[in-house]
C-alpha cells in the first residue's frame, strides 16, 4: 500500500496574492489584489515607511572625522546602513591621486633644477673649467687636486694600486677628505703601501695603538690591510703583477662612461661584483662591490667623470696614449 501524498500547506499570504488553479482551470475566483497607491514621495531620499536615521550631531561627526560639508547622494542614503562617506572618500581619493601626481612631477622638477644648478655651479671656478658635481669652488685645494690629477686616471703601478685599494676600503670609516688630509701619514705607516713590506709585519705590529691612533682606523681595517698585502703578493707570483691581474677584468682598457648627471653614476656594477667575488675567494677582506667600484673609479679602470667635466676628455686621452 502506497503512502498517501503529502499535502503542502499554503500560507495565507499566498492565498491572497497568488492565483489557485482548480479542476476547471482558472475559473476559480481569487481575492483581487489591491493596486498599490502611487507614492508621491518616491523620488525623495526617505519615504514614510522607511525607518528614519537620526541625524548625527556635530560632535559625533567631528569625533569620527566626518566633515560637516560632506555631500550625500540619494542612492547612498536610501538605507540607514549605507555609508554616507562613499562620495567623500571617492572625491578624497581623486584628490589624493591628483596630489600624488603633482608631488611626483614637482619632485622631478626639483631634481632637474638641482642638477641644472649643479651644472651652473661647476662654472664658478676661477679657472672657468667645469668639474664633477661632487667638487665645488668651496672644496679644499687638496680635494680639487685629487679630482683634477688622480681620480679616473689609469694606474698601472702595483704600489699605487694597492694604496688605492686600501684607501677605498677605509672609506667605510673615513671620508675622502679625511683620507687625503692624512695620506702622507698613511704612506709612512704602511711603508709607502709596498705589499711585500707590509706582508712581513705581524698582527700585533699592524694593530698597535700607535698605528691605530695615527690612521684613525679600526683594528678590523688594519688587519684587512695586512691580509690583503699577503694576497697581493700571491697574485704577483701567479700573474706577474697586481696590475695584470686587476686590469684583465676590463680587458686592459678603461670603461668610458657617458654620465651627464650625478644620479646616473652607480655605487656598484656587475663588473665590480665580479671582481669582489674573485678577491673574496682568494682571501681578500673589506672588498665589497661598493669598495671595489670606488677603487675602479679612483684607479681609472672606469672613467666616471661627468661628460660636462673637463677631466672626462682628459682621462679618455690618457687612456688612448697609455700615459
Amino acid at each position: 500500500m502506497s503512502a498517501p501524498p503529502r499535502v503542502r500547506s499554503v500560507d495565507s499570504s499566498d492565498r491572497e496574492f497568488r492565483s489557485v488553479l482548480g479542476p476547471a482551470g482558472n475559473k476559480l475566483q481569487q481575492k483581487p489584489l489591491k493596486k498599490p497607491v502611487a507614492d508621491k514621495t518616491k523620488n525623495l531620499t526617505f519615504t514614510k515607511n522607511m525607518p528614519q536615521c537620526s541625524p548625527l550631531s556635530p560632535s559625533i561627526l567631528r569625533r569620527n572625522g566626518i566633515s560637516m560639508t560632506a555631500s550625500y547622494s540619494s542612492d547612498a542614503s536610501s538605507s540607514c546602513e549605507s555609508s554616507p562617506l562613499s562620495v567623500a572618500s571617492t572625491s578624497s581619493g581623486k584628490r589624493a591621486l591628483r596630489r600624488s601626481g603633482s608631488l611626483s612631477s614637482s619632485s622631478s622638477l626639483r631634481r632637474n633644477l638641482t642638477e641644472e644648478r649643479d651644472e651652473k655651479a661647476s662654472d664658478c671656478f676661477s679657472d672657468g673649467r667645469k668639474r664633477c658635481a661632487w667638487i665645488t669652488p668651496k672644496s679644499g685645494q687638496c680635494y680639487i687636486a685629487f679630482h683634477d690629477t688622480e681620480w679616473g686616471v689609469p694606474v698601472h703601478d702595483d704600489k699605487r694600486l694597492f694604496e688605492l685599494l686600501s684607501l677605498s676600503g677605509a672609506l667605510a670609516e673615513l671620508s675622502w677628505k679625511d683620507i687625503l688630509s692624512k695620506r702622507q701619514l698613511f704612506r709612512e705607516v704602511f711603508m709607502d703601501f709596498d705589499p711585500i713590506a707590509i706582508s712581513e709585519l705581524t698582527n700585533k705590529k699592524i694593530t698597535s695603538s700607535e698605528i691605530a691612533t695615527t690612521t684613525l682606523l679600526s683594528e678590523q681595517k688594519l688587519r684587512s690591510i695586512l691580509e690583503n698585502a699577503n694576497q697581493v703578493c700571491k697574485l704577483i707570483v701567479e700573474f706577474g703583477s697586481f696590475d695584470k691581474y686587476i686590469w684583465n677584468f676590463v680587458n686592459q682598457k678603461p670603461t668610458q662612461s657617458q654620465f651627464r648627471y650625478p644620479r646616473q653614476v652607480p655605487v656598484k656594477t656587475s663588473k665590480a661584483e665580479l671582481i669582489s667575488k674573485d678577491l673574496v675567494r682568494r682571501g681578500f677582506r673589506s672588498v665589497s662591490p661598493t669598495v671595489i667600484y670606488s677603487f675602479m673609479q679612483t684607479a681609472g679602470l672606469t672613467n666616471d667623470h661627468l661628460t660636462c667635466c673637463f677631466r672626462h676628455h682628459d682621462c679618455m686621452t690618457k687612456d688612448e696614449t697609455g700615459n
